[in-house]
């Protein structure tokens, strides 16, 4: 293990710090709970963003930007929108700062105050909404398939990096439907597109559901989400779509005239994903040397590190490695040579291991004689002596296979971690001694819901979209219950 950092065993949370911190992902800022993402980190966010970005508009979706201020009269327009932000708001009341006369520095310009206070964007249904009434008069205008890639800020008081910060990055869709089918279909392909992605790219297994009234997304119908396993055993929500139904067409009058020249409130869906979801990565598949980065969206995939004595060696492998280069970048590899002098192979192996680089290639001057270099794996830490020809089409096999192995270990850790509970003793034991997702039954009622997360702090994950109807008793009222629900502790 890596004396740098913390041990899974010994303190998950301050692994997972110490990976964010060490490997080069973020940093803590001086505005309380918000956090600077540095270039390393920006640059997996971008490959996570740009991939996101072609999976929407393969799907018919196009980019747009609104404003980051919200008009605060606006949120009180949808009651359950308003009520469910309402703690995590900051609000903008004055417009110029002024010295104070009395020599305390900088002071807010009583006499700057806004007319209409303003909300810094927390999510932006309201001011799209408002937008969308003069974009939309007849069904000839349907649907509208708009995204935004957008920071927002939610005013947290325990704040963890890309976990839970005060302001994140996020893309947000936002689109309007002529009809109730065509939002709810909008809904669950931009869910499965969220699925694909995480599976696929993150190489991280997911559950997708419906969430319980309880649980669902201020102002929405209905909130389908996909759920993620860690490994201590939590559960992160990964990404959220919403059928919005007509609350916020009714609450900022958005009507369109019907192919029977009747007027008709729209129909609405959201759905979003946030940098959470580098969060997500770490804990799923990082282990106690360092990040564990899939090769799709890493920000470097390979690295080659010569070992070499004296400038003589380290021409002859530069030149050697140019090929090479040339090849794994041809094949669409992301590849950098580290020839730089001041530090050791050792340290090099050490700092690229901590960043979760793929795959590391070594070289020397025996190395060249042989026609031979060493690679080794990030997921397994194998390493293997491979032929320089053909290597490049051995790497690009070898990248693919990492990505496989990386989501199916992931898989069968999170399937171990699926366990159906009968009764409540159980159920309480299983939480502290093994976590995961708990199979079990609800009375689907509000009220025990709630108690359930009171004793244990275990919520309803999500009811899985694949359920299948089982007769059974709620584990904690003992009523009659038609399937069981995911339950778990979650991030």
């Amino acid at each position: 293990m890596s004396k740098e950092i913390t041990s899974r065993q010994e303190d998950y949370s301050q692994w997972y710090n110490d990976l964010v911190l060490k490997g080069g992902l973020a940093d803590y800022s001086a505005v309380r709970g918000c956090m600077v993402i540095k270039p390393y980190g920006f640059t997996l966010w971008e490959n996570m963003r740009d991939q996101l970005d072609r999976m929407f508009k393969e799907t018919g979706h196009v980019n747009a930007y609104f404003p980051l201020f919200i008009p605060k009269s606006f949120l009180s327009r949808e009651a359950a929108h308003v009520e469910g932000f309402a703690k995590e708001c900051a609000v903008v009341t004055h417009y110029r700062l002024k010295n104070d006369p009395n020599g305390g520095g900088v002071v807010v310009d009583p006499e700057a105050k806004l007319e209409e206070e303003l909300i810094v964007r927390p999510t932006s249904e309201t001011i799209i909404w408002n937008t969308y009434k003069d974009w939309i008069q007849s069904y000839r205008d349907l649907p509208i398939l708009v995204n935004q890639w957008a920071n927002v800020v939610r005013w947290e008081m325990r704040t963890r990096l890309f976990l839970r910060t005060a302001e994140f990055l996020w893309q947000e869709g936002h689109t309007a439907h002529a009809t109730a089918e065509e939002a709810i279909v909008e809904t669950r392909k931009m869910l499965d597109v969220y699925a694909d992605f995480v599976e696929n790219y993150m190489a991280v297994p997911v559950i997708k559901g419906v969430k319980t009234p309880s649980e669902r997304f201020a102002g929405a119908e209905d909130t389908y989400c996909i759920e993620a396993m860690m490994q201590d055993g939590k559960a992160l929500q990964a990404g959220t779509s919403h059928f919005l139904g007509q609350n916020f067409a009714k609450a900022f009058d958005v009507k369109f005239l019907n192919k029977d020249n009747k007027q008709e409130f729209v129909w609405a869906t959201s759905w979003g994903v946030s940098t959470r979801l580098i969060g997500a990565l770490v804990m799923a598949h990082s282990d106690d040397q360092g990040l564990v980065l899939p090769p799709k969206i890493a920000p470097l995939q390979v690295v080659i590190v010569p070992i070499f004595k004296g400038d003589e060696q380290r021409g002859v492998i530069a030149e050697k490695v140019k090929p090479i280069m040339k090849s794994l970048k041809e094949l669409g590899i992301s590849v950098k040579f580290d020839d730089n002098d001041n530090a050791r192979p050792g340290w090099k192996f050490a700092e690229y291991e901590m960043k979760g680089v793929p795959v590391r290639i070594a070289i020397g001057a025996r190395d060249i004689e042989n026609n031979v270099v060493e690679v080794a794996r990030r997921d397994t830490k194998e390493k293997m002596s491979v032929s320089m020809d053909g290597l490049a089409f051995y790497i690009k096999t070898l990248l693919d296979e990492i990505q496989l192995h990386m989501f199916e270990r992931a898989r069968i850790f999170r399937d171990q971690h699926i366990t159906k509970v009968d009764n409540w003793d159980d159920f309480v034991r299983l939480l502290d001694e093994k976590g995961g997702f708990l199979a079990a039954h609800w009375d689907g009622t509000a009220e025990t819901e709630e108690e359930i997360k009171e004793k244990t702090k275990a919520t309803i994950r999500c009811i899985p979209l694949d359920n299948e109807q089982e007769d059974g008793h709620c584990i904690l009222t003992g009523k009659p219950s038609k399937q069981r629900v995911l339950f778990a502790r979650a991030y």
